[in-house]
């Protein structure tokens, strides 16, 4: 299938996917007054190839919100949720969503299947989300996916540390099972972090609250596989 979301983040020269959510894990406002707009005239000023939206209820998130980026931004969008129905699926299209976030570990393996399938003929990008190889082993259609390692734990409302070493170990396992774009996501939270993750070879890296919280977003729009070896 084709994909907008996987093809913008294959050409990009910084592939980090820019992620808006109105709270972090621990509840504290991270949008500090700015609205949607305004946010996605930043980061695409900044050369985003995509953009994540949270939509879930732990993170402050609402469908009205993917809806208002929708409206300003010309970059194919993710949303991040937790989908478990085919119906939520033909929403995120609606809301005009590129992308779906898909939970490995919260899916048995035939919901997954299913749901991969179900996004593929809405024509959105399943965004694959897993934290071990036992979850990427149950993903179907790889080829057609996204593969992302989650650096936190879910399980915990991603409360905890990040551990980036996680995404370091389970590369060649996602190269081996024949994503064309393998992403890590959550817990990088330096330019110096993301710059390891690309070298290693990720071809795209999800970075929400750092983004967020950063003064320096030119420090981010910089980073490069070689600058960080």
């Amino acid at each position: 299938m084709d994909s907008p979301f996987i093809e913008a983040l294959l050409a990009a020269p910084r592939p980090l996917v820019m992620e808006i959510k109105p709270r972090d894990a621990h509840g504290t406002d991270l949008l500090a007054g700015r609205d949607p707009a305004e946010l996605v005239a930043v980061y695409e000023a900044a050369g985003a190839p995509c953009l994540s939206v949270v939509t879930g209820r732990w993170f402050g998130g609402t469908p009205g919100l993917l809806r208002e980026v929708a409206r300003h931004a010309s970059v194919p969008l993710l949303q991040k949720d937790f989908i478990t129905r085919r119906d939520q699926l033909t929403a995120a299209r609606e809301l005009g969503a590129s992308a779906v976030l898909l939970t490995a570990g919260l899916l048995p393996a035939s919901a997954l299947r299913t749901l991969v399938d179900a996004a593929l003929r809405e024509g959105l990008t399943p965004f694959v989300e897993i934290t071990g190889e036992a979850e990427l082993e149950r993903v179907p259609r790889p080829g057609d996916c996204v593969i992302a390692v989650n650096n936190k734990d879910i399980r915990t409302r991603e409360r905890g540390p990040a551990d980036l070493e996680r995404s370091i170990a389970l590369l060649p396992a996602l190269r081996a099972a024949g994503t064309p774009c393998p992403v890590s996501a959550s817990g990088i939270d330096s330019p110096g972090a993301a710059g390891r993750l690309l070298s290693a070879g990720y071809r795209g890296l999800l970075v929400g609250t750092a983004l967020l919280r950063s003064d320096d977003l030119g420090a981010w729009t910089t980073v490069h596989p070689s600058t960080h070896r």
